[in-house]
Order: C-alpha cells, then structure tokens, then sequence
C-alpha cells in the first residue's frame, strides 16, 4: 500500500481482542458489564467527594482526579473494542486513531503521575502530621494536577505528532484494540531504532520515577507506622497504602512492561493482554480499592444516603 498516512480520509484496522466469531456476543456482554461498573464505580465515587464536606481534603481531591481520569480512559478504549465485537467493520479512520493515541497517552501520563503525588500525600500525612497543612496546601496541590495534566499532554502530543509523520507502509492493520504508540510501530517501514529510545526515555521519566518514588515513600511511611505505639494507626496507615500500592503495581507493571521493551520483544497478543490490565482492570478496580477498604469513604457513603 502507498505512503499516504497523512490523508484525511485513509483508515486503519482495528484487528481486536480476538478473532473468533462465535465468542463475539459473549465478550460484547462481558465488556459491557466490565465498562458500566467502572463507569458507575467512579461516578459514585466522585459525587461521595464531592457532596461529603469531611472528603474535601487534598487526598480526596487527588483520588477524585483519578476517578475521572480512569472514566476517560475506558471511555476510550472499551467502546470501539465492544462495537467491534458485533460488527464486521473494524474501520478507524486515521484521524481518530490520532485522537486515541494522543489520549491514551495523556491519561497514562497523567495517572503514572498522578499515583506519584498520592503517595507523596500519604507519606506527608504520615510523617509530617503537623507540616501537612503547610505541605499539602490546596495551591500545592492544584498545581500538583495542573502538572500532571499540562506535562503528559506535551509528551502526548509531541509522540503523537512524530509517530504519524512516519511512513505506514507495509499495512495499515493494528494489531490491537485501541490505538496506541507500541501498536502502531509495525507498521512504520522505515527504522525506528532511534525513536524507540524516545520512547524509552519517556517511559522512564514518566513511569519509572514515578513508581520509584511510591516504593520510596512508603519505604519511609513503614518504618514511621511500625515506630507507633497506637496499634489503631498502624493499621489504618498500612490499610491506606496497601491499597494505594495494589493499584501502583498493576498499573506501573503492565505500562512499564508496554512503554519499555524495544519493538523486537513485542508480541501482539501478550501486548493486547498486558493492556487489559492498564486500560481497564485498573479503572474497574480503582473506586472498589480506596472505598470498600476505606473508613472514611464508606462513612460519606451512610451519610450522604442518610440525607
């Protein structure tokens, strides 16, 4: 096929999950089921944040930031894969597999980053009570988000705008069930030796810091909990990062495991796997992890109702 991966009206194919017809209305119900309970989990979770005034706190605020982005993320991800259970049409056009691409990569960013402050939160709440106000205060955080955001938008963007200059000319079939960077490079006939160290520079900066910085903190925050002499606050504090560290690894190992490995030691259907875990099993466990095992939240949960 030609070279003309910038044409408006030229289309990719979106292979999917699987290619077995007769499991297509299985995996459609399934998927749907996956997608509303997510969807519904970070909605009430939100609102619980928003409405109960006990909740409007900086770790509250982040972890509604979080919430919404896994919202977005499976919103962006699932549908196209359900639709493409039902139907023969596995179509997307060019441009909004630039949207998918660009995205996925904001909301990763944002989330890899995002995680990091939550951790940074919690080690402050735990080891400087009294500095947290001073530490943790609303313009810090805000601009914790507005970093978070603005950062992983500008990486998006600039590995959006590159990888589609590139010449797509041995097929335009992707493997996959969304767009995505890792995706999209067997398709490039030209060497990309040189981009993927790009890549791996910024997965990185964005993920591997990140992380590192979570296991660190909490590194901290243990040693502090096993030095309380209040057996009540050494569970509540071990609960609250347990919970965190739950949702840190299953999403830094499935993205790191994707965003870092050179283009040889892709495998289309171990990556389609692996994205599972990022792209919706995180969003889907994220509200149940931090309100079924949180006080706090299941106690806005009876208040708000009771109103």
């Amino acid at each position: 096929m030609k070279t003309e991966n910038q044409t408006f009206g030229a289309e990719f194919i979106l292979l999917g999950f699987f290619q077995y017809g007769q499991m297509n209305t299985v995996l459609f119900v399934t998927i749907a089921g996956l997608f509303s309970v997510t969807l519904m989990g970070n909605i009430i979770l939100i609102h619980l944040i928003r409405l109960d005034t006990p909740l409007h706190t900086p770790m509250y605020f982040l972890l509604s930031q979080l919430s919404f982005i896994d919202m977005m993320y499976i919103s962006t991800t699932v549908p196209k894969m359900a639709a493409n259970f039902l139907s023969n049409d596995k179509t997307i056009t060019s441009l909004d597999c630039k949207i998918h691409t660009f995205v996925v990569l904001t909301l990763g960013g944002t989330e890899a980053l995002l995680l990091g402050f939550m951790s940074y939160d919690r080690y402050v709440a735990i080891c400087h009570p009294l500095h947290y106000p001073v530490l943790m205060s609303k313009t810090i955080c805000l601009s914790m988000v507005t970093c978070a955001w603005a950062s992983s938008s500008i990486n998006a963007l600039i590995h959006t705008l590159h990888v589609f200059q590139l010449p797509f000319c041995t097929s335009w079939i992707i493997n996959h069930f969304f767009c995505e960077v890792p995706s999209l490079m067997p398709l490039v006939c030209e060497d990309t030796s040189q981009y993927e160290y790009t890549v791996l520079f910024s997965g990185l900066i964005v993920l591997l810091l990140p992380f590192m910085a979570i296991l660190a903190s909490y590194a901290r925050v243990l040693i502090v909990v096993y030095q309380m002499s209040s057996g009540k606050g050494q569970t509540k504090a071990i609960s609250t990062c347990s919970s965190h560290l739950i949702v840190a690894s299953l999403f830094y190992g499935a993205t790191l495991s994707t965003y870092t490995r050179p283009h040889s030691l892709h495998y289309p259907e171990e990556d389609k796997v692996v994205a599972v875990f990022y792209s919706i099993i995180t969003p889907l466990l994220n509200p149940f992890i931090y309100s079924l095992r949180n006080k706090e939240v299941m106690g806005a949960r009876k208040r708000v109702l009771g109103k």
